[in-house]
């Protein structure tokens, strides 16, 4: 497989290198905690195969989704901007400028993409006071934006759910976000602490999210009550500086979790977290491909800090969402 080439060094601004400071230094605590190498066991069911870089963006990629053709979109982290990557070994095409795309980014069924804004220190600790990120309507030929929502905490994740309402989570904040299909804004929708990735079940009834620090673990919100979030799986206590981010499902709905400082990607079965693969540090979001062609249906993809897309064969699904 050709491999994506000429890369840029991601640009460190001041925020940045504290940032990246304050995960390796994570990464150095987990590395160096009594019990730590064990982390968390590995899945039974996974496929063979080690992790290959399939392309590369020149800055922190915070976000990735794929389209029904088989095209990546990633956010940018540092320059706000999103790129489209059209097959495994191309090089990266920056669709939009710097338009503030810092956080989770989803294609909708019309084949549109949204992509949150505001994923930064200020928006985070700010926005249950003053909500006024942005979720952008991105054109995926184009690249044209529009303000699709407005009124919401600094976005770190983004979510959808069948019926086309929209979640979003403020990491830093207590906040997560929602917006319906007829455009009404709710941005407390619900509260949970250090709220980071997110996603829906398939059947729309619940929103899965992952909190990051603090007590990591994954919880389930009943979409029917709100006000009442139930911790689903805690991370186990060796796991206390994994700092657990993006999540996805499978095609058995269960969530998929990548991880910056245990270097593994998590999988949720029977209460507990599993591992379907270790050694990709500094991991941000993990999504599965679409289609026939290009980033293919069932094969499992990671995103992370370096700008880095690795395909997981360990994770690969046929029905991965």
């Amino acid at each position: 497989m050709k491999q994506t080439r000429k890369f840029r060094s991601a640009p460190r601004g001041p925020r940045g290198a504290v940032v990246v400071a304050a995960v390796l230094a994570a990464v150095v605590a987990t590395v160096c905690a009594p019990g730590a190498a064990q982390a968390a066991p590995a899945c039974a069911d996974t496929a063979a195969g080690a992790p290959v870089e399939v392309a590369r963006i020149p800055d922190w990629a915070e976000s990735i989704a794929v389209d029904r053709r088989g095209r990546m979109f990633v956010t940018a982290y540092y320059t706000g901007r999103i790129y489209r990557i059209d097959a495994p070994g191309a090089d990266p095409v920056a669709l939009t400028g710097g338009v503030g795309a810092n956080g989770g980014i989803v294609v909708r069924g019309d084949g549109t993409l949204l992509a949150g804004t505001g994923n930064d220190l200020a928006h985070s600790l700010t926005g249950g006071l003053f909500p006024v990120s942005e979720l952008l309507l991105v054109d995926p030929d184009s690249g044209r934006v529009r303000t699709y929502a407005s009124g919401l905490g600094g976005i770190d994740g983004v979510a959808l759910a069948p019926d086309g309402t929209v979640y979003t989570t403020t990491l830093g904040g207590r906040t997560i976000g929602r917006v319906t299909p007829d455009g009404r804004v709710d941005p407390a929708w619900a509260r949970l602490g250090e709220p980071n990735g997110i996603a829906v079940s398939p059947d729309g009834s619940e929103v899965y999210v992952v909190q990051t620090t603090v007590a990591p673990g994954l919880y389930r919100i009943p979409v029917a009550d709100p006000a009442h979030p139930v911790r689903w799986i805690p991370a186990a206590p060796r796991d206390a500086l994994a700092l657990p981010d993006g999540l996805t499902l499978d095609g058995l709905g269960r969530p998929l979790i990548a991880t910056h400082a245990s270097g593994q990607v998590w999988r949720a079965e029977s209460g507990s977290l599993c591992a379907v693969e270790t050694g990709l540090h500094l991991s941000t979001q993990v999504t599965y491909g679409h289609g026939d062609r290009g980033f293919s249906a069932g094969r499992l993809y990671r995103a992370g800090v370096d700008g880095r897309i690795y395909e997981v064969p360990a994770g690969f699904d046929p029905a991965g969402r």
